[in-house]
């Protein structure tokens, strides 16, 4: 009897389940948006409850939709939108606000008291990380500070703080289990990832109760099954989750970056490039930040990452906030019915700018606009911009890695573009390389799931399943290559240190 993985994936806009067999191919899929809330100006919230509601019904949808048995299920597996934050009554299992999203820039100012106290050596040894409001330790502290008795309730031991994976945990399991995995873990400043546990010093300067904090785990374990009588689950009662890994580690998984050296992009809301260095972490000298990519077998992997705060959103604020495209596919057309950007440069620092800039108080940015700018010049900037912030990450990855990047995978739904990920080798001077299998995030979390349950024996096995689609090769000259980025950092440059107060 055939046999089946399911993996969760839980995004920034949209909460997904796909079902793998043991091919590694898609059998069925759901997915549903959910409510993006931004109460003020750099603040972005989702309600934890709209995460869980579209996640489970996107679970139930796919499993349906596959006319399989339930009991053909070997595992399931998540992968989720990293650093964004949730506190819920222990008791209940109700969240006590909203989560405060990756993008949220709200504790900018707690940031710069941080660094101001001296702690940004301590983190960067401990954590791998910098200061900055993109990560999840100060959003926990926020809502500590903020929320009417959350401080009081926490410190009685009645609520649990965690990350999106914890979260989808915990209400799989019917509040069995409060846990987290290695890679999640990692992202949050209070994680040592030499020793993978909550680093005791560093909640302390955050004055975060360790007892909020989730079980740190391996990313490939046993962490529960799924709790009888949940609405529209009855049928998956019982089925092992035991894979586990935020999105951006799941798709350096699931592109079988295995070895050290190999890399991989993902184009999604944000950009994320990852390059696996191995067992041991490599400390960033270019704005880089390192974090656990996976714990397998008791061996721990480690990647550098270099992370994009906008990607994906910028050709949504085209299409939504601008109305200048109908749809993504559009931005596509517009973009080849011009030669090039016509001088033009789009810096989408909505949210600031992250590596190798680390500026919260950047924002989004258009230069070199003429009488003559049309709306197919600025959606070529715009798909520029994507590829110019990739090229950002693996300039300052090869600075810091021991050995340069010879290939880049990639994945995620703006790498469909044939036009990106052609300016993308054309800036890189490599080999860009787009998998059949573009859904790969979600593919490493049933990955490591399915390892967990037997579904697949090893490495090699996985590594077997990638099949390239299509590679892209270097077609532009180098010289314009380079004058285009020289210009690029002018437009930066012009971006950053923007707001002068936190809003």
């Amino acid at each position: 009897m055939e046999t089946y993985v399911v993996a969760l994936d839980q995004g920034t806009t949209s909460s997904r389940a796909i079902l793998f067999n043991r091919a590694g191919e898609i059998v069925s899929r759901a997915q549903h948006p959910f409510r993006q809330i931004y109460p003020q100006p750099g603040w972005v919230e989702h309600d934890p409850l709209d995460i869980w509601a579209t996640e489970k019904r996107a679970l139930a949808e796919a499993v349906g939709a596959a006319h399989i048995d339930p009991k053909q299920i070997a595992a399931i597996g998540i992968t989720n939108q990293r650093e964004t934050t949730i506190l819920w009554d222990r008791s209940t299992g109700q969240p006590v606000h909203n989560a405060i999203v990756w993008q949220c820039r709200r504790t900018a100012p707690l940031c710069d008291e941080l660094k101001a106290q001296g702690l940004g050596p301590l983190v960067a040894e401990r954590t791998g990380l910098l200061i900055d409001a993109y990560f999840s330790g100060t959003k926990i502290r926020w809502l500590l500070d903020h929320v009417p008795g959350a401080r009081q309730r926490a410190e009685r031991g009645e609520l649990c703080a965690g990350t999106v994976d914890s979260w989808l945990i915990w209400n799989l399991t019917g509040g069995a289990a409060h846990v987290t995995d290695y890679s999640n873990a990692s992202r949050t400043m209070l994680f040592n990832i030499h020793t993978l546990q909550w680093d005791r010093e560093l909640c302390a300067a955050l004055d975060i109760p360790m007892s909020l904090l989730p079980e740190p785990l391996p990313n490939c374990h046993l962490y529960g099954h799924v709790a009888p009588g949940i609405p529209g689950l009855e049928d998956l009662a019982g089925i092992p989750i035991c894979g586990s890994a935020g999105d951006q580690p799941a798709a350096l998984f699931g592109q079988a970056c295995f070895a050290p050296g190999q890399a991989k992009n993902t184009y999604g809301t944000g950009c994320f490039t990852l390059m696996n260095v191995g067992n041991a972490p490599v400390a960033s000298q270019a704005g880089l930040v390192t974090s656990v990519a996976w714990s397998l077998n008791g061996q721990t992997t480690y990647a550098l990452e270099g992370s994009v705060f906008n990607a994906g959103s910028t050709i949504q604020w085209l299409r939504d906030e601008l109305g200048l495209i109908s749809s993504s596919p559009e931005c596509d057309r517009l973009a080849e019915s011009v030669p090039d950007a016509g001088g033009v440069y789009v810096v989408p620092a909505f949210t600031g700018l992250g590596a190798p800039y680390w500026d919260m108080y950047a924002r989004g940015t258009i230069v070199g606009l003429t009488r003559g700018t049309t709306r197919a010049h600025i959606a070529r900037a715009v798909l520029d911009a994507i590829a110019f912030q990739v090229t950002d990450l693996v300039r300052a990855m090869n600075g810091d890695a021991p050995c340069p990047i010879t290939t880049l995978r990639v994945d995620g739904g703006a790498s469909v573009s044939d036009i990106m990920m052609q300016t993308q080798a054309d800036l890189l001077r490599l080999p860009v390389d787009r998998p059949a299998q573009v859904e790969t995030t979600a593919f490493g979390a049933a990955a490591l799931a399915g390892l967990a349950a037997g579904v697949w024996s090893g490495l090699e096995e996985l590594e077997d399943l990638r099949r390239s689609q299509h590679i892209f090769l270097p077609q532009r000259p180098e010289g314009d290559c380079e004058a285009q980025y020289r210009q690029w950092r002018r437009a930066v440059d012009r971006s950053l240190r923007w707001i002068e107060n936190d809003v």
